[in-house]
């Protein structure tokens, strides 16, 4: 990793996430390099490219790994951008690390490997605990996001945050320092977490530091809400959300670096993923709007569901492909799950809402968070969801109606809208026949 760079005059330094993730002996995505002793003029002289706005970022320029000269910074205003920073020659690595957020991210490497380790970050690995390195993490608000999400990725090695830790973390939340941040912000680090296993960990800890309540109130508010027992042993809605997110996360690729995975007979994409995801997030939304004295039903909680989904895409500046899932999922889980009681007309009417005839992959999205949701119960986890192949037997024979057949049967207009429409509805009575008699023959 220091090969390209050994004849450089400068004195180098691997840091970040590459030392953690090789001591962890984890993949290492990203080489960020730190630079001791050096400005800006040496750097543009040696031909680095300057890309860095608030601090001085260099590309190297053959393999533009990134090198930043090693500053300090100083809280001058209010949010994650209100920092000045100092970037000189008389800037130690010990002083360069201590700004940094946790003890693990704040080891550096040289070329010989040789581990600079002031502040610990060693034992907190193996100790399996993420601990600030200093109070001036309180400083930076985007850190209790950023907090959550290594405890959502490290996961399932075992690590905890450390009890002061959540306490400054909890303390920026009930500051009002979470109002700094842009909506670009929040959902850059919602989003990258939700493309990891175990994403529902990040709403966790967000909820346990108090975060949540400032940046999605309506989810936070799903907690402590009753649902049937009979239909959710697990009672609690937000217990239920982020079992349904779990689901989920099985259920679609595992993060952002595997590009497919067969479900239901289709591939689900990343872009995919990460849609479904979110819908598990939004799907019971509207439950937080219970009359009181209506618990433990919900009933119409989802249509009283979807203003909350507007409403969270547009605060979080959420892509309209994502929301358009999230909307359909929160308005029609419920048809998905009484698949077999529906009537055929229904059926089209559900493909209609889907738009499977021009967006034919929706349908298998919708249906597999359907699925989480289904699965997303106590004691429920593994139980089998026939709802999918038979909906979407139904679209495929639906789909094989098209107006060509019509048409050079003379017809014109609407008449070729409704021989469509009458087609379709055949074919699903059809499929919904032979299931009634396979089951009545069981």
């Amino acid at each position: 990793m220091f090969a390209p760079y050994q004849n450089l005059p400068l004195d180098i330094y691997l840091v970040g996430g590459a030392v953690r993730d090789q001591l962890l002996n984890r993949p290492v995505k990203d080489h960020d390099y730190l630079v001791v002793g050096a400005n800006s003029k040496q750097m543009l002289t040696l031909d680095f490219i300057p890309v860095g706005k608030d601090f001085p970022v260099f590309l190297h320029p053959k393999t533009k790994a990134e090198f930043a000269l090693a500053r300090t910074e100083r809280k001058q205003g209010k949010g994650y951008t209100g920092f000045t920073c100092y970037a000189k020659p008389d800037v130690t690595i010990e002083e360069d690390l201590l700004r940094r957020d946790l003890t693990i991210n704040a080891m550096a490497m040289n070329s010989e490997g040789i581990i600079i380790d002031p502040y610990n970050g060693q034992q907190d690995l193996k100790d399996k605990i993420l601990r600030h390195v200093s109070p001036a993490f309180s400083e930076d608000p985007l850190r209790v996001l950023r907090v959550a999400r290594f405890a959502a990725r490290y996961h399932h090695l075992g690590f905890t945050i450390a009890a002061e830790t959540l306490q400054l973390m909890t303390d920026i939340s009930l500051s009002g320092e979470l109002n700094t941040l842009s909506a670009e912000r929040i959902w850059q680090e919602m989003s990258a977490s939700l493309g990891d296993d175990n994403s529902h960990i990040f709403f966790e800890v967000l909820r346990n530091c108090q975060a949540l309540k400032q940046l999605w109130p309506e989810l936070d508010a799903l907690w402590g809400i009753p649902n049937p027992a009979r239909w959710h042993p697990e009672i609690c809605s937000g217990i239920h959300t982020m079992m349904v997110l779990q689901q989920a996360s099985l259920l679609t690729p595992k993060n952002q670096n595997i590009s497919k995975q067969k479900i239901g007979n289709e591939n689900i994409s990343n872009k995919s993923a990460l849609a479904i995801r979110f819908a598990a997030l939004c799907h019971d939304l509207g439950k937080g709007l219970t009359d009181k004295e209506k618990l433990p039903s919900h009933q119409g909680h989802e249509k009283s569901g979807l203003a909350l989904v507007e409403k969270a895409c547009s605060e979080f500046k959420v892509q309209n492909n994502i929301k358009q899932l999230a909307l359909l999922v929160c308005e029609y889980h419920l048809h998905s799950h009484k698949a077999f009681e529906l009537k055929a007309s229904t059926i089209i009417k559900l493909f209609n809402a889907i738009d499977i005839w021009r967006k034919p992959a929706q349908l298998r999205d919708f249906l597999t968070a359907c699925e989480a949701d289904f699965r997303g119960r106590l004691g429920l986890e593994k139980s089998p969801y026939p709802q999918f192949e038979y909906l979407l037997t139904c679209a495929q024979v639906a789909q094989k109606v098209n107006a060509k057949e019509f048409v050079e049967q003379g017809l014109q207009g609407i008449a070729i809208k409704e021989a469509m429409y009458k087609a379709r509805l055949n074919a699903v009575k059809a499929i919904k026949a032979q299931r009634d008699t396979e089951t009545s023959s069981a």
